[in-house]
């Protein structure tokens, strides 16, 4: 490429920079302005323009961060995010957490003020080098660009480098920081260097050798988060139990075991497990830890490149990068009897709910119809539940759409209740925090929707509780001619932080002080937050309002459900 007359060092550098990042698979960019990234974002701007990435501008550097997030979850392949200096970079510290626990491939590119800039109480300037700690796979410190010789390959590199590490060191995926100094002459216009063919950017794997899995008495598969379909299909070859958390993706089969807290205490199904198959990242009960420390139970815990080796009370007797399940399952009686006593149990505590009197429903006697019809009408016009609420959003959910859940009680309680369906879900459980959650759906929302437009790939869902949105709420902002996917945000509008009414506290403690400290209480006007952003505004107050209160638009609607506390 011929260097165009007055181009900065600045530019040179990160034009080939982000070319570099586009030949080894990043597709999405997202960036928050700043005055010392402009040379960056001048960059990314011109490489939208080319139609070689999909840009995000967000005026939040935490829910930039999150966006990011999304994208990288929903895609697979790793997400820049562009900051300026200062607290821009501080503020994606939340974001690239939850992508270190979570292996999210996010690479972080700030901007910095040179090394003379440092340390001597200059404007928007602080140590940024290592402020993700432990949290990055890789961290570089760039010196700032100066127009020598040289430069602009040294840029390649290490955008090759920052992508082989978000993907491959040590062994897992996970977030990167390219932290880059700048002086002025921040930008000029540099034209784009010709388009080569890019790289396609594949995951990582455990390469170790499969441990072989006999099929044996009293063996259960647990599947944490984001363990995948391998855990219900190891389920199946084992003729076992499967115990599929909802943001497992392995939540369907007919294997599956919904109920299975409830069950793991009884003498029948829980003192009888002998061996324990974990996949994935379990975080959604004290059951599944607890069942794992058991002196009696053996556990094998099948390791993944996103997640910590899980190993609760360091109670792990083996480690498997894969399993290889061999032999047929117990065709038995016994061996039937042990899975079909699991799943049958499951379904009848399931349906243990109120529910119209079908007897009623058949009856040729005019007063038992009117009965019916009653009983009929008074569940409609039933407050709702959060047991309605989840079950209601599942139902309306299908494999075209994506879910994203918020840590709230209601991850819980469709983690307890809702049925096997094979569709996508996503949750911030690297952490359980609830920090940017709906600039996670937002990501998750545009990343599966693509640019065919805002009808294609179905229409996004999070669900999640008020202060989960009031944390997140100036993600609802879409910048003028930023896209606007299909999304629903549904808020179970409680009151406050209700989640601790289901701690050991909430039993100890005096209901004045635990209020004051732990229930942050609101009374925020969801509808006018709505408007305040351009959402549409939608408010289910009863079972009888759910279905078709959550039939998709195709603009970005904020829904409020009331909730009991």
């Amino acid at each position: 490429m011929t260097r165009p007359r007055n181009s900065s060092p600045a530019s040179l550098f990160a034009v080939a920079l982000l070319d570099e990042f586009v030949r080894q698979g990043v597709r999405d960019i997202v960036l928050s302005p700043g005055s010392r990234s402009q040379a960056l974002a001048l960059a990314a701007a011109e490489l939208e323009a080319a139609g070689r990435v999909r840009l995000r501008v967000r005026i939040d550097e935490r829910g930039a961060g999150f966006t990011a997030l999304g994208l990288a979850v929903e895609t697979a392949a790793p997400v820049l995010v562009v900051t300026t200096s200062g607290t821009a970079v501080a503020n994606l510290h939340p974001a690239v957490l939850e992508a270190h626990h979570s292996g999210v491939p996010l690479i972080v590119v700030s901007a910095d003020r040179p090394v003379e800039l440092r340390g001597i109480g200059a404007n928007q300037a602080t140590t940024q080098p290592g402020i993700f700690a432990t949290a990055v796979r890789a961290s570089f410190d760039v010196v700032a660009p100066t127009g020598s010789s040289g430069e602009e390959a040294s840029a390649r590199r290490i955008a090759a480098e920052a992508v082989a590490a978000a993907g491959t060191s040590p062994i897992t995926t996970g977030p990167v920081h390219l932290n880059i100094a700048f002086v002025e002459p921040l930008s000029a216009i540099v034209p784009l260097p010709p388009e080569s063919e890019p790289a396609a950017y594949a995951p990582p794997r455990l390469a170790g050798d499969a441990l072989p899995i006999y099929q044996a008495p009293g063996t259960v598969v647990v599947a944490g988060h984001g363990a995948g379909e391998i855990a219900e299909a190891t389920a199946r070859a084992l003729g076992a139990p499967l115990f599929a958390e909802v943001s497992s993706g392995a939540h369907f089969g007919p294997n599956l075991v919904v109920a299975y807290r409830e069950m793991l205490g009884t003498i029948e199904f829980g003192e009888r497990i002998e061996r324990v198959i974990v996949f994935g990242h379990p975080t959604l009960s004290r059951e599944i830890p607890a069942l794992i420390q058991r002196a009696d139970v053996s556990a094998v815990v099948v390791r993944s490149p996103a997640f910590d080796d899980y190993n609760p009370g360091h109670a792990v007797a083996t480690f498997a990068d894969a399993v290889r399940v061999t032999g047929e399952p117990d065709a038995s009686p016994a061996g039937r009897a042990w899975l079909g006593r699991w799943v049958t149990t499951s379904r009848a505590l399931l349906e243990q709910q109120d529910s119209p009197d079908v007897d009623l429903a058949i009856s040729a006697e005019p007063a038992a119809q009117a009965a019916f019809s009653r009983q009929v009408l008074a569940g409609l016009r039933a407050p709702v539940t959060r047991r309605a609420l989840v079950e209601a959003v599942w139902r309306v959910t299908w494999p075209h759409d994506r879910l994203v859940l918020g840590a709230s009680r209601l991850i819980r309680e469709a983690d307890r209740v809702v049925p096997g369906k094979k569709i996508r879900v996503h949750a911030n459980r690297g952490l359980a925090g609830i920090d940017g959650t709906v600039a996670t759906g937002i990501g998750v929302a545009l990343a599966s929707q693509g640019v065919a437009g805002p009808s294609a790939g179905g229409v996004t869902r999070v669900l999640l509780g008020d202060l989960t949105l009031l944390h997140d709420a100036n993600s609802l902002l879409f910048g003028v001619g930023e896209p606007r996917p299909r999304l629903q945000v549904i808020v179970g509008n409680d009151g406050g932080g209700t989640i601790f009414d289901s701690l050991e506290v909430a039993t100890t403690a005096p209901a004045g002080p635990l209020d004051r400290v732990m229930l942050t209480a609101q009374s925020v006007s969801f509808e006018q937050l709505a408007a305040a952003y351009g959402w549409e505004y939608r408010r289910l107050a009863n079972r009888g309002e759910l279905d078709s209160g959550l039939t998709a638009s195709d603009v970005p609607t904020l829904i409020e459900v009331p909730l009991a506390r």
